[in-house]
């Protein structure tokens, strides 16, 4: 099968209605290779092809004294052709940013770091397809990327990890503003079909009240999320992906004691705490795996007063968890993949003991007595902005040694609200009792005036 050329693609397309515009397009895609050949034979003049790709690298990631490298060399060239009129794609914001992204950026994904595409969360390409987080859905863009451009990105994107192995099929970076990439060839994917994905975690406005208008969760419900945060119980927030986890967690985290030292541990930089609690006393530390092993004795001997594992992805997150949760630490935040609440003891407890063995039993009921409660989230319908709080469980362990739910809320799909229950276990009460007597009355009164009623 030939290739796919966007460049002839869009030429055959164009003239089709006998248009300037076929022209247009070919004297950009004319001008590209001008300037590629020019920038080449600059470098060849220089003898030195690895400051060239050092200076791509960069550029690549955001570097803006690179970029600027590139964009007024690229003027330069296009001067010296008396090109500056040339028509160029309508994605790009100007003349040399185009020429600069189709020889050697982001190509049609530079779009997405337009202040059009600011508020989306993911961008993907796959295999010539480029797609856009918009609104909630993924959306299919009219730019196309030919494979060997997307090789070329591919290979610039990898420069970003050196130490990577480049005969892998999977590999995971991040640029300079935080945007994570995964990278997907073969033989994990199909053939000629390649996949980047790029994820950025967009800063929402923290607070319990923005989470309510956006119908989230419910504005009854504001007085006694705050009362649980001042208590401090331990709080899993579980979900599918894209169901609000990690900022339903950032916004309970902003409502903080803001004096007390926390810890934080993420496998991707996520969530910047450093923005969100700017004065508040707390260490940032990216581990996953081993890495995390390895550091677990240090957090159980460090003074902080509460940790958060922004998401327990293995058995040896979630192992520490519960490890420090033995040793008394209160006011723990987590977020973890699952769709079953009542089944979080199981599915925890699969996951620590096919890590680190032990009883499963035993290791249910750690887990059982490591949280307090578990908030779920989900994303319902096929508009993946709408995110709602699907119920949540009290969880203990039994004196039978088995982990025991209790549901506090849920979500009427039907009627669009919330229902909840003023039930507050024996273990709870002790824990608030000790922890925040005012606290304990203010959720004692939020809980009296939410159950048995419609919560919107």
């Amino acid at each position: 099968m030939d290739r796919f050329s966007f460049a002839s693609y869009v030429s055959s397309f164009c003239a089709e209605e006998g248009s300037e515009t076929e022209r247009s397009v070919e004297g950009f895609y004319r001008l590209c290779e001008r300037v590629r050949a020019a920038f080449y034979k600059d470098w060849d003049a220089l003898g030195d092809s690895g400051s060239a790709l050092e200076i791509q690298k960069k550029a690549i990631t955001g570097c803006e004294r690179e970029k600027t490298f590139f964009k007024t060399r690229i003027l330069q060239i296009v001067d010296s052709l008396d090109a500056r009129g040339t028509a160029f794609p309508s994605w790009y914001s100007e003349l040399s940013d185009a020429v600069y992204h189709e020889n050697w950026g982001l190509a049609g994904l530079a779009e997405w770091f337009s202040p059009a595409f600011c508020g989306s969360s993911s961008a993907k390409i796959v295999a010539d397809r480029i797609y856009f987080m918009d609104g909630g859905r993924m959306r299919l863009m009219p730019q196309r990327i030919e494979r060997s451009r997307l090789d070329q990105m591919i290979r610039a994107f990898l420069l970003l990890s050196p130490r990577e192995r480049m005969d892998r099929s999977y590999y995971e970076t991040y640029m300079l503003d935080g945007t994570r990439v995964t990278i997907y060839t073969e033989p994990m994917v199909k053939a000629d079909q390649p996949c980047i994905v790029l994820r950025r975690y967009l800063i929402p406005k923290l607070s319990f009240e923005e989470q309510a208008a956006r119908g989230t969760i419910p504005k009854a419900a504001i007085p006694l999320f705050k009362a649980m945060v001042e208590i401090g119980f331990n709080v899993a927030f579980i979900g599918a992906v894209r169901t609000a986890k990690t900022t339903f967690l950032s916004t309970w985290q902003s409502c903080e004691d803001p004096h007390l030292e926390g810890v934080m541990v993420e496998t991707d930089p996520e969530i910047p705490l450093h923005r969100i609690l700017p004065d508040s006393p707390i260490m940032q530390l990216i581990a996953d795996g081993e890495e995390l092993r390895g550091i677990s004795k240090n957090l159980l001997r460090s003074d902080a007063d509460y940790f958060i594992l922004a998401e327990a992805r293995d058995g040896i997150a979630l192992d520490t968890a519960v490890r420090l949760a033995a040793k008394g630490t209160k006011r723990m935040k987590m977020t973890f993949h699952s769709r079953r609440p009542d089944h979080f003891a199981l599915e925890a407890a699969t996951e620590i003991v096919k890590s680190t063995g032990g009883d499963l039993g035993l290791t249910m009921c750690m887990v059982a007595s490591s949280f307090d409660y578990i908030f779920h989230f989900v994303s319902p319908g096929s508009d993946r902005s709408v995110k709602k709080l699907d119920s949540i469980y009290q969880m203990s362990c039994g004196k039978n040694g088995a982990a025991e739910y209790k549901k506090i809320c849920s979500y009427d799909y039907e009627k669009g609200c919330w229902y909840f229950t003023d039930y507050i276990g024996e273990d709870k009460l002790q824990y608030a009792k000790s922890s925040s007597p005012e606290g304990l009355e203010r959720m004692k009164q939020a809980l009296s005036q939410l159950s048995g009623r419609e919560a919107v």
